[in-house]
């Protein structure tokens, strides 16, 4: 988990390349872990001043979070062979998300496509010739 946070934080601004669902959905674990857990924090510690502490972390952990949420799902639309701007469909009401969940969780193209290499290393040709 760890190694995959840390190569997101290494490609703050890092758009181009390939990452795998597993780079990306450990990324998006941490996230919900470290919000959620400033947020119980929180509720647990003040619940009389919501605007605390706690609640400027949460905001800057939240701010800080945009630019690689963005590389990182860039780059994950790269490993299925999509571009980057493929995720404005989210903001398609209803299908919007449902697209992009799908496309997030989608084995990754197992050949070099036009955005680079697998994330994941070659693969084995019988392999893959059997998928």
């Amino acid at each position: 988990m760890f190694e995959a946070v840390g190569r997101c934080l290494r490609k703050y601004f890092v758009v181009s390349g390939r990452a795998s669902r597993a780079e990306f959905w450990w990324w998006q674990l941490f996230l919900l872990l470290a919000l959620g857990g400033i947020l119980v924090l929180a509720y647990l510690g003040d619940r009389a001043a919501p605007h605390g502490a706690l609640g400027m972390a949460y905001l800057v952990l939240q701010l800080g979070s945009v630019v690689p949420q963005i590389t990182v799902t860039t780059r994950r639309l790269h490993d299925i062979g999509r571009s980057g701007w493929w995720q404005l469909i989210g903001l398609v009401p209803a299908v919007g998300p449902l697209v992009m969940l799908w496309w997030m969780v989608k084995p990754g193209e197992s050949w070099t496509n036009r955005f680079g290499n697998n994330p994941l290393g070659p693969q084995d040709e019988a392999f893959v010739a059997a998928e």
